[in-house]
């Protein structure tokens, strides 16, 4: 019987489809992409808000002016790839030049001149939070859309994903339990800024030869560019007239939005909250990540006999439940015990996420005939951006109502203050999430052929 891909390459017109890219080698990119956009969100209100001084109600406007510029530029980078044609392929360009862009927007975003105070500190801040999620955007916005080229059935694409969350874990300990010890005792001192700076660099360096890798070793297919390039305007109103575009985007922000207050408030929610150095957090942010990282397994097995939807739901509940045990934590201990928990459901939306996001994209490309990824992704990074405003909106929220502004204006009980804004918060939108999934049902897994460009007869 004759090897059906090589029967698709002898055809008249066509390409012959690349060889398969070795799962790890596109999931490695994770460490990559993860390692700078977490150290600045993990740290970037202990190093602005609460060692320089800069006032949250200047961090909340200028979260919701970045995130207002970045949800317009989003559509804009994912559609510019979709659009490129080359002989290293798609996304491959934009990779490698975005990568040493990020780690030098990193680099000046920790590299504050302690001279700057008032409205200065505030522009310095804000042109490179910008920037830094510009360069993110690029980047993520080309990696996400190679998964479901490179591993078009579901079970090979659970496989690369949860490998690819595993490195994302791997990069969360890096950037997020290291860098406290890196920037408050090896590098620095916890008074000080120039553990911050010395460690964005390590940072940055590593990200660039990682993706650089990733990138070369990826087998784009040139089939998913041959067709004639839409334009803009076309493409996104024919996105947002999807119904599911606004489900499962706004779904899956709910997620999100909570993980990223998560990200940005587990240090102060270990000082204050529960009274310890910051360094401690070390041990929290590490059980959580290591449960995180040994759950994707079991997670991808659950997948494979439930199907990705089932699971979906089910991780958002255990997620729901692990924020009210967190809230009724008191010292370091039973802090951990909560994590556990925050860790397993953590741990199942990293394994079922963005399979439901690549169902989407799959019945987009079988319903148009037309490989867009990029914009689509891009289109679904501005539930992302949502982040942005709602943590800005969410550390504001601490100093209209439990008086917490700064570090030297924390107010009566900060610790009540980040109980509320790392626990609370976090449970009622993950608790929004878990019912609005329970009524989404998302397309069955899309044969590759159907998606296939070269099949066009029209």
């Amino acid at each position: 019987m004759a090897d059906p891909a090589q029967a698709n390459s002898d055809r008249p017109g066509t390409t012959p489809a690349p060889a398969r890219t070795p799962a790890w080698r596109y999931a490695i990119g994770m460490l990559g992409t993860s390692i700078p956009i977490n150290m600045i969100k993990g740290s970037m209100i202990l190093y602005y808000v609460d060692i320089l001084g800069l006032d949250v109600r200047a961090y909340g406007v200028v979260m919701v002016v970045y995130a207002v510029i970045d949800a317009i530029d989003n559509p804009v980078l994912g559609h510019l790839s979709d659009r490129t044609r080359s002989r290293f392929g798609r996304r491959r360009p934009w990779l490698i030049v975005g990568a040493p862009m990020l780690a030098a927007c990193m680099i000046a975003f920790f590299s504050a001149p302690a001279s700057l105070d008032g409205l200065g500190l505030v522009l310095w801040f804000a042109v490179f939070a910008i920037l830094c999620e510009a360069f993110d955007s690029m980047l993520n916005a080309n990696y996400g859309a190679l998964l479901p080229e490179l591993y078009p059935r579901e079970r090979d694409r659970a496989v690369a994903n949860a490998l690819r969350q595993g490195f994302q874990l791997v990069a969360l300990v890096i950037s997020l339990a290291v860098t406290p010890l890196l920037t408050t005792e090896v590098f620095g001192t916890a008074d000080s800024t120039q553990g911050f700076q010395t460690t964005a660099i390590v940072y940055g360096a590593i990200a660039v030869v990682v993706i650089v890798f990733m990138a070369l070793g990826a087998r784009e297919n040139p089939r998913y560019a041959t067709r004639e390039r839409p334009p803009l305007l076309r493409s996104v109103w024919s996105i947002v007239r999807t119904p599911l575009f606004w489900t499962v985007g706004l779904t899956g922000a709910c997620y999100g939005i909570a993980m990223a207050l998560v990200l940005t408030g587990l240090q102060l929610y270990v000082r204050y909250s529960l009274g310890l150095d910051v360094g401690k957090a070390l041990y929290l942010q590490g059980v959580v990540i290591l449960v995180a990282a040994g759950g994707l397994v079991a997670w991808t097995r659950v997948v494979a006999r439930r199907g990705a939807l089932w699971t979906w739901r089910l991780a958002f509940a255990v997620l729901a439940v692990s924020f009210a045990a967190l809230f009724l934590a008191t010292d370091l201990v039973t802090a951990i015990a909560a994590g556990v928990l925050v860790g397993a459901g953590w741990s199942g939306m990293l394994a079922t996420n963005d399979l439901i996001v690549a169902r989407v994209l799959d019945a987009d490309a079988a319903r148009n005939r037309e490989h867009r990824e990029g914009l689509f992704l891009s289109a679904f990074g501005f539930f992302g951006r949502l982040n942005g405003v709602v943590t800005g909106l969410a550390l504001t929220s601490l100093g209209v109502f439990f008086g917490y502004n700064s570090g030297a204006d924390p107010g009566a009980d900060p610790g009540f203050a980040f109980r509320v804004y790392l626990c609370v918060y976090p449970f009622v939108l993950v608790t929004i999430g878990a019912v609005a999934a329970r009524l989404i049902t998302v397309p069955h897994e899309t044969p590759p052929e159907a998606a296939d460009p070269s099949e066009d007869t029209r």
